[in-house]
């Protein structure tokens, strides 16, 4: 199957959206991302978490990477003036989403890089799907659960005293 008549064939994604498709029926329809676009993508995406990394104070985790985009820095560091943090991942995954309409060419639509430009809307949708607040909750609770006092177990335990450390 031709690359125009695939991306043409595949539902239509949109931010905020639920995925409309999982990454097994993405492959199996023959979605892939050809590897010079790859690469492309990785450098970008060095760019956006280096750009992150400054945002967080924690330049020693920078990676070298090929080019410099200001205005993606520039929005990346926007995102870090939210202090939300649920409206902050949500503005940061907009700029993924929209950094990742780079690789699609404005002459080919249709082509390899608009295919690429899908495959990795699609994992941030996926990913987006993953998060609710029952989940958060969830995760919150689990790591919390060793920090937390037990009530029950205060109300059973004496006092201590002064004298308690002579004996």
């Amino acid at each position: 199957m031709s690359t125009d008549y695939l991306v043409a064939s595949l539902p239509t994604l949109a931010f905020g959206a639920p995925a409309p498709m999982t990454w097994e029926q993405f492959t199996a329809a023959g979605g892939e991302i050809a590897p010079a676009l790859a690469r492309t993508w990785a450098d970008l995406e060095v760019q956006l978490r280096n750009a992150v990394a400054e945002a967080r104070g924690g330049e020693r985790y920078r990676r070298a990477a090929s080019g410099c985009s200001l205005y993606w820095k520039n929005r990346v560091l926007a995102c870090f003036q939210e202090s939300d943090v649920l409206r902050r991942d949500t503005l940061l995954d907009r700029v993924w989403w929209d950094a990742a309409g780079e690789l699609t060419p404005p002459a080919a639509p249709l082509g390899k890089g608009a295919l690429a430009t899908y495959a990795i809307r699609l994992r941030i949708a996926l990913r987006r799907d993953t998060i609710s607040t029952e989940v958060g909750n969830a995760a919150f609770d689990r790591l919390t659960a060793e920090t937390r006092l037990d009530p029950a177990a205060d109300s059973n335990r004496q006092p201590s005293t002064a004298n308690d450390s002579k004996r």
